[in-house]
């Protein structure tokens, strides 16, 4: 091979791969949102993280959504008003079955699991002039914040409770405004469900004393057998002030992707969000369970075809029967 033809192929291979480089683009949006939650939560904190990531890593223009929270986001991203979102898997199923309450009887059956996010715990937190330290502290008829209307904390806490014999008036709002009211004395306990450490926590406990309400064994070992949660337990040092380790209870939280999205557009942004987890980390510390071996957490949704397939590049074993159009 002379040296004009080595020339004139080594031409032709570089065209053919921006070519092919152009198609794998084909029908990727021009910008996305990410559904997360209320300012305050951790959603909002991390889902407006990973948004800038993928726009930087893709070249896209995208951002974080403030919603309602899981229940709103499998809504948006099966509706494909939102490219990605954030969900617990409780809110997940329920979708999946019909019983999302923001559609009634709607099957959404459109929204992909993409990756692993982290454990939600469920915990409590009071004044500490409340004199609220255990559960059984709780007054009757205490005015409790239990986050957005939908979201995962007002959609599982307040039937906890009452499954402990809680006896409570509930309240909802933003978890900023929540702590606002706490402090106010408007309130007598916030319900938190969210990642830890959760903003509004931190927050609250810099401007005044606080007391961090954990679960009793007897009584988590009930929230246990009665909802789909794990033990989950904060560990000391979470907050600046927790006195030690909280007992607790956790739902698994995934990032989820309209699955009519082209599978090379979510192949990259998976990358974009799994390959440098010390960047995560900066997003928020709840990334710390964002990682490839956590795939398996994921029992509820289809996959979507782009992140199955970074996944089972990356040491997952997504069976075919989990993808979804598989």
């Amino acid at each position: 091979m002379n040296f004009r033809t080595l020339l004139a192929t080594s031409v032709a291979l570089v065209m053919t791969a921006g070519v092919a480089a152009a198609q794998d683009k084909t029908g990727w949006p021009e910008s996305f949102t990410v559904g997360t939650a209320s300012q305050g939560g951790t959603y909002f904190v991390y889902g407006s993280g990973f948004a800038g990531i993928i726009s930087d890593e893709l070249g896209i223009p995208g951002g974080g959504e403030v919603t309602g929270g899981p229940m709103q986001n499998m809504a948006l991203v099966h509706t494909g008003e939102a490219a990605f979102g954030m969900t617990t898997m409780g809110p997940a199923k329920q979708s999946l079955d019909g019983t999302n309450p923001i559609a009634p009887g709607l099957k959404m059956d459109k929204a992909c699991a993409m990756f692993p996010m982290y454990q939600t715990p469920f915990n409590v937190t009071a004044l500490k002039s409340s004199g609220i330290e255990t559960l059984s502290d709780i007054p009757e008829d205490a005015k409790i914040g239990f986050g957005p209307a939908g979201s995962t904390s007002d959609t599982y806490f307040p039937a906890m409770l009452e499954n402990l014999g809680v006896k409570f008036e509930r309240r909802n709002g933003s978890w900023n405004d929540l702590g606002s009211q706490l402090q106010d004395g408007l309130l007598d306990a916030v319900a938190f469900a969210a990642g830890v450490p959760t903003a509004a926590v931190s927050q609250l406990e810099a401007q005044t004393d606080v007391n961090f309400v954990a679960f009793s064994e007897d009584e988590q070992q009930k929230i246990r057998t009665a909802f789909p949660v794990a033990s989950f337990v904060v560990p000391k040092g979470t907050y600046a002030t927790q006195p030690g380790d909280l007992l607790s209870v956790s739902m698994w939280n995934f990032g989820i992707a309209n699955c009519d999205l082209p599978e090379s557009f979510v192949y990259e942004a998976t990358k974009a969000i799994m390959g440098d987890h010390d960047r995560m980390m900066q997003v928020h510390k709840a990334a710390k369970t964002t990682v490839p071996e956590n795939w398996d957490k994921n029992n509820v949704l289809k996959w979507h075809p782009g992140a199955a397939k970074w996944f089972n590049e990356n040491g997952a074993s997504i069976g075919n029967d989990m993808v979804y159009g598989g």
